[in-house]
This record gives structure tokens, C-alpha cells and sequence, in this order.
């Protein structure tokens, strides 16, 4: 969860807009606006997904900094392969692929890496045109399913037509207009 302790969000009251920044600066407004539960939604500003209040664990707080202290003897070398981060999961492959991954310089794992590395830098806009789709369309579900010309907004959104999507959108309250444009700014090819 440590990633979200940065994130930023939004929160609705209704169609209105009654906080924005940081977890824990948006749960002090509407801790000090004393809404009742279920009277407000709120977004993660990165993913457009509804996020609960009061914030899970670990979201509002950002966990302390470990302290150096000097006093402490520097740590003994551990014996082995040195931690980079590595996480170790389960992938499934076919015999051909792990033959061919096998005969790649560096084995298997360099060779998944390299292949995964390409593949980002290769496809990092259609992965950004993708993810602000889904941002986008995860917050108009939830604040705007019910509201005039959504089905059309959520075509327009998915075939990537701008005029389309905001004139869908056009007669939408202010606050949710406005929000919308921001998440799915990257949404549409340029």
C-alpha cells in the first residue's frame, strides 16, 4: 500500500466537488465538513476507482523513515544473490518457449526481462490511451451512470472521439464536466 501514501484524490458530494489533494488532506475536509457516511464518493486521482472512507490501512499515513543511527556496526554481508527487488512469481510457459528462452544470453530470466522492457517502452502510449480510458470510464460509472448521454459519452470514450465524448458530456454538472476532462485527458490520441 505504500504506493497510494503520495496519491492524490477527489471527493464528490453529489455532483459537487468538496475536496481534492492528498488522503490525508481530503479526509481532514471531510472529517471537518462532518458528511454522514454514503452522503459523498471519492477517486483516486492516478486510477479513477472509488476508493472507500475511512481510508484503508496505509493510505492516510505515510510510514516513518527508518533512523540511522551511527552507533550501529555497518551490517555483515548475507551470503548469495544481492536483493534488487526481485520478485519471484510463477509464469507458464509452453516447451518451445522455454527452449528458445533458455539458449538467450543470460537465461531465461534476463531474457523475460529484456522482452518485458521492449514491450513497455514499445507500447507505453497505447498503455497510457488504455489506462486513462479505463480511469476515466470507472469514475463516470460511478458519479454519472444516470446521467443524460452517458452511453453515449462511454462510446465515444472507447472509439476515441473527442467532439463526441464532450458533447456527451456538455450539459453534465460543472464539477463532474471538469474532473472528467482532467482524467481522460490522455484518453484520446493527439
Amino acid at each position: 500500500m505504500a504506493a497510494h501514501n503520495l496519491s492524490l484524490c477527489t471527493a464528490f458530494t453529489g455532483h459537487q466537488r468538496v475536496a481534492a489533494g492528498t488522503y490525508a488532506d481530503v479526509a481532514e475536509v471531510l472529517a471537518a465538513q462532518s458528511l454522514p457516511a454514503g452522503s459523498f464518493l471519492v477517486f483516486d486521482d492516478t486510477t479513477g476507482t472509488q476508493v472507500d472512507y475511512p481510508w484503508p490501512a496505509g493510505y492516510a499515513s505515510q510510514p516513518p523513515a527508518p533512523a540511522e543511527n551511527d552507533d550501529e556496526p555497518p551490517a555483515a554481508p548475507s551470503v548469495g544473490r544481492p536483493k534488487l527487488g526481485v520478485v519471484a512469481r510463477e509464469v507458464t510457459l509452453l516447451p518451445r518457449h522455454w527452449e528458445w528462452l533458455g539458449q538467450q544470453r543470460g537465461g531465461a530470466s534476463a531474457a523475460l526481462r529484456r522482452l518485458v522492457d521492449e514491450a513497455r517502452t514499445a507500447h507505453a502510449s497505447v498503455d497510457q490511451l488504455r489506462q486513462a480510458k479505463e480511469a476515466s470510464y470507472r469514475f463516470m460509472s460511478a458519479i454519472g451512470g444516470n446521467l443524460p448521454g452517458f452511453e453515449d459519452a462511454a462510446r465515444a470514450l472507447f472509439a476515441e472521439d473527442r467532439a463526441g465524448f464532450s458533447n456527451s458530456i456538455a450539459h453534465w454538472p460543472a464539477d463532474v464536466q471538469t474532473y472528467l476532462g482532467w482524467l481522460s485527458r490522455n484518453a484520446f490520441p493527439a
